[in-house]
């Protein structure tokens, strides 16, 4: 029987937040003592290209489930094929008022709000620098809340300057809902100056380290087609390596009448899946061929991964769907996808 589904009940009922902390303690325990392989099984063997960068396979984990890079080696033995950590911001801070996170299990969906809660920059570096890993890491890199939304680009260039020596692939995140006018910075003059002056700064550490990092831009799923064609010219114009679609959605139509979902926050799992794939769709019909998607939002299933892949995206990330299936879930979609992906 799968251990997960013993656990889970266990789980949910605790607070959210606290059984999130719970499950990773759990994990690096495991890890340390030789197991964790054992009751993950064998990651599925699928290597694929991307960005110059190598995966195991074609299923990521999305950022949020480990802020500070504090649990690599136990989550790389969960079978993924890339990790992704953060948000980590310059300086430390706590996020938002607990309790911050909300289970709607009638809908395989999660509400949170935690507000970029990470130990900073300092922690976030130590952390990364202690591996080798046997696959790629990228750090999403945000600002701080009490940054005004004017002077982000400073933040985002701290970041960089700090992760760019150890990290595989940078994500510069713009969509998270719960850092007050951060979406903003998905449109116009905004969008433009933070991609330039990031841009900026990729060009003269890749000078300096004389190594190339990816650069990848995260979006919201509850953007207009008109917003999604900008931002996909914005990144071909600014040099962008790639794109993921999407982070968590305020709509709450899936939702709806249903205990939690008038909570603040963003909302992921399974009520996002549609919309996600409407901007993978979008973003492949606008980008050239090749141009890297990763494809976010609902993934609960092996024909769910397809689907993403089906829409646009050339790999996939996870995080709502392991609280509600476990890590067998990240093998279920590695094998799907391990069949060839359409041609584009």
């Amino acid at each position: 029987m799968n251990p997960y589904a013993i656990a889970r009940p266990l789980l949910f009922a605790l607070d959210a937040e606290r059984a999130h902390e719970l499950v990773l303690r759990e994990l690096d325990r495991s890890q340390r003592c030789g197991l964790l392989s054992t009751l993950a099984g064998r990651a599925v063997d699928d290597p694929v290209g991307l960005m110059g960068l190598r995966l195991r396979n074609r299923v990521g984990l999305a950022a949020g489930l480990d802020k500070n890079a504090a649990h690599l080696q136990a989550l790389a033995a969960l079978g993924f094929g890339f990790l992704e950590v953060g948000t980590v911001t310059p300086r430390p801070q706590p996020g938002n008022p607990r309790p911050r996170i909300f289970r709607v299990p009638q809908r395989h969906a999660l509400i949170n709000r935690l507000g970029f809660n990470n130990e900073g920059l300092d922690t976030f570096v130590r952390n990364l620098a202690a591996r080798p890993l046997p696959v790629p890491v990228g750090a999403n890199i945000g600002k701080n809340a009490s940054t005004p939304i004017e002077q982000a680009l400073d933040d985002y260039r701290c970041c960089l300057e700090a992760i760019f020596p150890i990290a595989d692939y940078v994500t510069v995140n713009i969509s998270s809902p719960n850092t007050r006018q951060l979406r903003q910075l998905q449109g116009g003059d905004d969008l433009m100056r933070i991609l330039a002056g990031v841009t900026e700064a990729r060009e003269r550490l890749r000078a300096e380290y004389r190594r190339a990092v990816p650069l990848v831009l995260k979006i919201a799923p509850d953007l207009d087609g008109d917003q999604i064609d900008v931002i996909a010219q914005a990144l071909l114009q600014h040099g962008f390596d790639g794109i993921i679609a999407t982070n968590t959605t305020v709509a709450r139509d899936g939702v709806a009448g249903l205990p939690h979902a008038e909570e603040a926050g963003g909302l992921s799992g399974a009520p996002v899946f549609a919309a996600s794939n409407q901007v993978i769709a979008r973003l492949r019909a606008q980008l050239p061929a090749g141009f890297p998607i990763i494809g976010v939002g609902g993934i609960l299933s092996g024909a769910d991964a397809r689907a993403k892949i089906d829409a646009g995206a050339d790999v996939v990330q996870i995080y709502t769907g392991l609280i509600y299936r476990g890590p067998a879930l990240v093998r279920e979609c590695a094998r799907s996808l391990a069949a060839p992906a359409p041609v584009r």
